[in-house]
């Protein structure tokens, strides 16, 4: 099926909210941004950030929002938070909720077969996790009995301020002193090994069998958190393993500059568009 999608389009948006998982904690609910048009649109899985500790799935909305408008399916799924369980559980949800879309998208005028994701802080972390290891089967453990069929594979990803390297951003914070920012991460990669395992720059260094998806990073240039030279290293490494990774620095900004209106919060949401035009008409060129 051929799509029509043109970043420049403004669709009038329709947002609504279903649920998407229960846990034990609590229910996990979806934020839907559909396209108010023919369609059917593309697909877009939006992860939130918030250091696996906090936020939720209004964190993106700006961004969601706009990436609709263009003629794009977007879904923002909550995901657990390291206070009710640490890694891997908010990858298995992420890997849930591909499934889960895949199987829903059609009913909401979405084509599932152009499938992409986008993912910001911690939530981009999440992203390149899955982008790479679809099949580990430890991020696939939440059965979807509806529809067993389904994988987690997708097409591309785009990320703001990934944690690409999440051993270098503690050592980040550590330098700075920042204590709380050092517990997020001790919480989340808890035992504190799992922070080699769910480490997407450690498992490039190792060599493992990865997917290499079609990437998108941009980078806050001011970032303290995440900073440049973790992400030039990432991409570097990604390139080299034979990947295609655009690494954008925002001069000038920092870690969420993205969800603050303005010139710059604008211009990442017209790169994020375009990188998507870019990867959906390779995919329709080599259909």
């Amino acid at each position: 099926m051929t799509l029509a999608y043109n970043p420049a389009s403004l669709f009038a948006v329709k947002v609504w909210e279903v649920e998407f998982r229960k846990t034990d904690q609590r229910t996990l609910i979806a934020r839907i941004y559909q396209p108010q048009g023919t369609g059917p649109f593309p697909v877009l899985l939006d992860l939130h950030g918030g250091a696996w500790s906090r936020k939720d799935r209004y964190a993106n909305e700006p961004m969601a929002r706009a990436i609709a408008a263009a003629g794009m399916l977007v879904v923002s799924p909550d995901l657990r938070i390291s206070s009710e369980a640490p890694y891997p559980a908010c990858v298995q949800d992420a890997h849930y909720a591909i499934r889960w879309l895949k199987h829903k998208s059609r009913g909401w005028n979405g084509d599932p077969t152009h499938f992409g994701v986008l993912g910001s802080s911690s939530g981009g972390h999440v992203a390149q996790l899955l982008a790479m290891k679809p099949h580990d089967p430890k991020y696939a453990a939440i059965p979807l009995p509806e529809a067993p069929q389904l994988d987690a594979t997708f097409s591309y990803v785009a990320t703001r301020s990934p944690i690409s390297n999440p051993v270098a951003r503690r050592a980040q914070a550590e330098k700075k002193g920042n204590k709380d920012m050092m517990k997020k991460s001790d919480t989340f990669f808890n035992p504190p090994e799992t922070i080699h395992e769910g480490n997407p720059q450690e498992i490039l260094e190792r060599k493992e069998k990865v997917n290499l998806l079609p990437m998108l990073i941009m980078q806050g240039g001011l970032d303290d958190n995440v900073i440049p030279p973790i992400q030039e290293k990432f991409a570097a490494t990604y390139r080299a393993a034979g990947g295609e990774c655009q690494l954008e620095i925002f001069e000038g900004c920092e870690h969420e500059w993205t969800a603050v209106p303005g010139p710059e919060a604008d211009r990442s949401h017209e790169m994020v568009k375009a990188f998507i035009a870019r990867q959906l008409r390779a995919l329709q060129k080599a259909a």
